[in-house]
């Protein structure tokens, strides 16, 4: 048992899917999972492992942000012996490229946060996720017949900023889209040598102002979910 999760070691599979949202992880167990169970709800950051396709699987809660993201992965990481760990969640768009309700894979992801210097004392703005782990997801998303998007995103500290920020992270550093934990997943399964990648759903565009209808959030994010169990069902 660690700090901040309270399932035993034996409770947590070493394939992970691994979302903010406490009620997206429920949502993902109860429509997908068999035999699952609940493992965690230290703090509301429910927890579940289950089998999908036979094989057994964990979905964990990380909360918002890199500070919250970091203490879930990194315990995960560390304590549980998680190997794989997917990111699904949700982005807002920077670029006509991404409409509203596409599916991005992360490719790499640049933060201007000082977690990593925290960590392990380095300088690491950009960090790239797991080549052959982004591989599967391709092949799988292929085979299921959805299209999936790939580019380098902005993982910020902060939801509310200033108004040039998008513009800088677009034009500066290349940034398709931005959302605030992919950073954190890619820097600790770097750190313990682990496999990890993150695939987002456009919620919002800073280009066209449009949002996802709640009928289309369902729907496209139940696409996000199958790609990430069918993937992790592979492993």
């Amino acid at each position: 048992m660690s700090t901040h999760i309270g399932a035993k070691k034996e409770d947590i599979s070493n394939l992970v899917l691994i979302c903010g949202d406490p009620l997206r992880s429920k949502y993902i167990a109860e429509h997908y999972l068999e035999d699952y169970k609940l493992v965690n709800e230290v703090r509301g950051m429910f927890g579940y492992t289950g089998y999908y396709n036979g094989k057994r699987i964990s979905v964990m809660s990380h909360g918002m942000g890199i500070p919250s993201a970091g203490i879930y992965t990194y315990e995960l990481f560390n304590e549980y012996d998680v190997d794989v760990m997917i990111r699904l969640g949700t982005a807002g768009s920077y670029t006509e490229e991404l409409e509203v309700s596409d599916l991005l894979l992360v490719t790499e992801s640049y933060s201007d946060t000082i977690y990593d210097d925290n960590l392990e004392g380095s300088n690491t703005d950009t960090i790239v996720s797991d080549e052959e782990l982004n591989n599967k997801i391709e092949d799988t998303s292929k085979k299921m017949g959805i299209l999936l998007k790939k580019g380098k995103v902005y993982s910020s500290d902060n939801f509310y900023t200033k108004d040039d920020i998008s513009e800088k992270m677009k034009t500066e550093h290349g940034c398709m889209a931005v959302e605030m934990e992919s950073y954190v997943v890619f820097l600790t399964a770097k750190h313990f040598n682990k496999k990890s990648a993150c695939v987002l759903t456009i919620s919002d565009s800073f280009v066209s102002a449009k949002q996802l209808t709640s009928e289309e959030r369902e729907k496209k994010l139940d696409d996000m979910i199958k790609i990430g169990l069918e993937s992790l069902s592979t492993m």
